[in-house]
């Protein structure tokens, strides 16, 4: 379990943005993305606007886990409206890495990441609309799970990019994520071991010990080398979602935005409809692409990041699209898709992998990174030889 937090525990600087005044000792310690509403607790969304937010109503999600058990120990720091991947918060400042001090924690559900790394808490809620469960996941070395599109309720949760966006459980095992989908999603079961065909892609795109815990992992799982195709053309319908959300928010309060955050919003703001069509159709035609490629397989394993957590940029938009580059696609297809460490890689850090399912097929990815997480620990205590 985690240690209590004091109120003064310098470990939670930067990492919770609210606390609740009374915690009780029972239930299971629950780090809560300050993008869910807590009734009675403050509600930021990432955003200056929203410092003095306080819901009537919790977010089904946040609901749902509290009659499973669980105890919101806080309201965790995330990138301003959810719209980055670094948590770099200019309202509310960086989330730190518990494990990799001056490097990202991820975004934008960094500061659930983090609280996790930190023994702050035992189980975390994100989101993920580009990867922002999972990066947060692969750069503090914990689990994340993205479930299939519209299998965890979002209602309570401010929207970045509605066909995009995902609610999933963070944790620092595959079980404690599975356990966290069966209070979140009713009548969820547990798959058993899955014996499935996996088929693994995108290693030779990584660092040199990023690809290595890949392909070992692959090994672990008898996969087989494929040829998953990447999408182009896809962010302009993201864009156009995200501009749909912050059109007329923007419009009355663009100067309280933060830099980064506002000249990505001016950017999506600024596209025409056409460049969205075409996107659109360009995601539909790959939606068919990736059916296609998983014939013959159950599941794809690839890397989460091609690279250990990257030390902090000044700017976010300089490696945004690099960290994006194996998230952004599962998001587009609306698959369910886990990232759990793979072993140790550059700098000592933690390399990640992803599991992604075929829609629906969430608790056979669960199943099989269970099997694949005690594997990895077996082969790391057995070492070389």
């Amino acid at each position: 379990m985690c240690a209590e937090i004091a109120p003064d525990d310098a470990r939670a600087t930067g990492i919770f943005l609210a606390r609740p005044e009374s915690i009780s000792g029972d239930g299971i310690p629950l780090a809560v993305k300050d993008l869910f509403d807590t009734a009675g607790l403050t509600t930021t969304y990432g955003s200056i606007l929203f410092a003095d937010h306080i819901p009537d109503r919790s977010a089904e999600v946040v609901i749902r886990l509290e009659r499973a058990g669980y105890t919101n120990v806080g309201k965790t720091n995330l990138h301003e409206f959810a719209y980055g991947v670094t948590s770099q918060n200019e309202h509310f400042g960086t989330v730190p890495n518990p494990i990799a001090p001056g490097r990202i924690a991820g975004g934008s559900s960094g500061g659930s990441a983090a609280a996790l790394a930190a023994g702050l808490a035992d189980a975390a809620l994100g989101t993920d609309s580009g990867g922002s469960i999972r990066i947060p996941a692969a750069c503090c070395g914990i689990v994340g799970f993205k479930p299939t599109y519209g299998l965890v309720p979002l209602d309570g949760c401010f929207p970045l990019a509605p066909t995009f966006d995902h609610a999933g459980p963070m944790a620092r095992s595959v079980a404690e994520c599975t356990s966290m989908m069966e209070a979140l999603v009713a009548g969820f079961a547990r798959g058993d071991r899955p014996n499935a065909a996996v088929g693994t892609a995108w290693a030779d795109r990584c660092q040199p010990l990023v690809g290595e815990r890949i392909r070992e992992a692959g090994a672990l799982l008898h996969a087989r080398t494929m040829d998953f195709p990447l999408p182009t053309g896809l962010g302009e319908a993201f864009m156009g979602e995200v501009a749909d959300v912050h059109r007329d928010l923007f419009a009355e309060n663009a100067e309280s935005y933060g830099q980064s955050v506002r000249a990505k919003i001016e950017r999506c703001l600024a596209l025409g409809n056409p460049e969205i069509e075409a996107s659109r159709r360009a995601r539909a035609a790959y939606v068919d692409r990736c059916l296609a490629a998983m014939e013959g397989y159950d599941l794809l394993l690839v890397p989460t990041l091609a690279f250990v957590a990257p030390p902090l940029p000044d700017d976010e938009r300089e490696v945004r699209e690099l960290i994006l580059q194996f998230t952004f696609p599962i998001n587009a297809l609306g698959w369910p898709a886990l990232a759990l460490p793979a072993g140790t890689a550059e700098d000592g850090l933690p390399a990640s992998l992803q599991l992604v399912g075929r829609p629906g097929d969430d608790a056979l990815v669960l199943a099989a990174g269970e099997a694949l997480e005690a594997a990895l620990g077996s082969a790391r205590r057995a070492g070389p030889g």
